[in-house]
């Protein structure tokens, strides 16, 4: 059977809990290399952000180079410009820092002799942009983006418990890290769409996270009385449980996005959905990543120092080690009692009929060896001292002197009329 036959049948079960410094340390080095790649390298800030001039003309069998030797004859630096080529308008498209008004004149009548373009002001298109217009695109993302994330953090707070929403946003700023770090170190231009599609994943990352932490909740409420698991094995149970469903989620939605990155934009050209597919791509699957292997983890660690936590680990810690001296000594445990749930050595949790179970919950124990023989059970009704026996049901109780209560005696000697 493999690997994904296995997990697709839930008969297979991942140790997230237990490996989560190996999933901190990974992560650790990912948000290091996005972290100095932003600092050092910096993004490619669109025109819409950067602000300039964007001059759009036919080709006319011409080339990038040429483009780059018409900017500087008009005194334009190339590699302070953007030319692309783009193959399905058969046109270019060449960005440059802010021109003024004679130099705009001067590079438009200098491509338009170059490219042997007849009428310039129909065929070539010319747009500036200011950059205040992204400054202020800029602003209103963030202040959207704390807004969502105040509101979210309340949210979860009343809906589970703070711990619980400080993972899921710690989760949250790991995928934002992540997808700008990507978008520093290919190099894509951030414009629009990239802060469209930033704000598009944060709402896919804190579902798939929410997800996982009500199963998490299911699995641990009324674990104040157990001894049967860990709060980090219930966890960890919960994230297997979960694990098909958040890889089915996260598949379906990558299939389409990753249709427009690697189909749109780089077999069709369509320089547009890069930006936008390149920023889902990467949310999803970070987001799906810090799910399973950041979120859940990270709130085992928080829990931990909770009291009730504390204790069910130490109470599981001496049922194990109670069962583990009971077994070395080559004695059945017996179970720890009703409220602490079914007995840990029965793995269906509940005691096969005739193995002396119930007799050994209540305390009840049999006679000396060879009258009875060891562990045999004890018949109805034998009293193994102190108290006294129950009657059976419809069996009324008797006095001392031998009659039951109810039932009048009559002189002896006289007929009843």
């Amino acid at each position: 059977m493999s690997l994904l036959t296995r997990i697709y049948r839930s008969d297979f079960s991942v140790d997230f809990v237990g490996r989560r410094r190996v999933w901190y340390a990974v992560s650790g080095v990912v948000l290091a290399v996005c972290v100095l790649s932003m600092i050092v390298r910096g993004f490619s800030l669109g025109i819409d952000f950067s602000g300039g001039a964007v001059f759009q003309l036919p080709t006319g069998g011409g080339t990038v180079e040429q483009v780059d030797d018409t900017l500087s004859s008009v005194g334009i630096d190339p590699s302070d410009s953007v030319v692309q080529q783009l193959e399905t308008s058969h046109q270019f498209r060449v960005q440059t820092r802010t021109l003024s008004d004679p130099q705009t004149e001067q590079l438009t009548d200098a491509l338009a002799k170059k490219f042997r373009i007849s009428d310039p002001d129909r065929n070539i298109a010319v747009s500036t942009v200011g950059s205040s217009w992204g400054t202020t695109i800029t602003k209103k993302a963030i202040q959207g983006l704390v807004v969502f994330l105040v509101l979210v953090m309340i949210y979860l707070s009343v809906r589970f418990e703070w711990k619980m929403a400080a993972a899921a946003m710690a989760a949250l700023i790991h995928d934002l890290v992540v997808t700008m770090g990507v978008y520093s170190l290919v190099g894509f231009e951030v414009t629009p769409s990239t802060v469209i599609a930033v704000l598009t994943i944060l709402g896919f990352s804190l579902y798939d996270t929410v997800v996982v932490f009500d199963r998490v909740r299911e699995n641990t409420a009324g674990m104040a009385t157990s001894s049967r698991r860990t709060y980090a094995e219930a966890t960890n149970d919960a994230l297997n449980e979960t694990l098909v469903r958040s890889l089915n989620t996260s598949l379906i939605a990558l299939i389409p996005v990753a249709s427009l990155l690697f189909v749109g934009a780089g077999l069709l050209g369509a320089g547009t959905l890069k930006d936008l597919a390149l920023a889902q791509f990467v949310g999803i699957a970070s987001g799906t990543y810090s799910s399973l292997f950041f979120a859940t983890p990270l709130l085992v660690d928080l829990k931990r120092s909770d009291p009730a936590v504390a204790a069910l680990d130490a109470r599981v810690g001496r049922e194990r080690a109670r069962r583990a001296r009971s077994e070395a000594a080559g004695v059945t445990p017996a179970p720890t009692g009703g409220a602490h749930g079914p007995r840990l050595d029965d793995p269906h949790g509940v005691d096969g009929p005739g193995d002396g179970a119930e007799l050994d919950d209540l305390g009840a124990t049999a006679g000396p060896v060879g009258a009875r023989g060891p562990r045999e059970p004890v018949p109805a009704g034998v009293n193994l001292g102190g108290t006294p026996p129950r009657p059976g049901p419809g069996v009324a109780p008797r006095r001392a002197g031998g009659r039951r209560p109810g039932r009048r005696g009559r002189p002896s000697g006289k007929k009843r009329r």
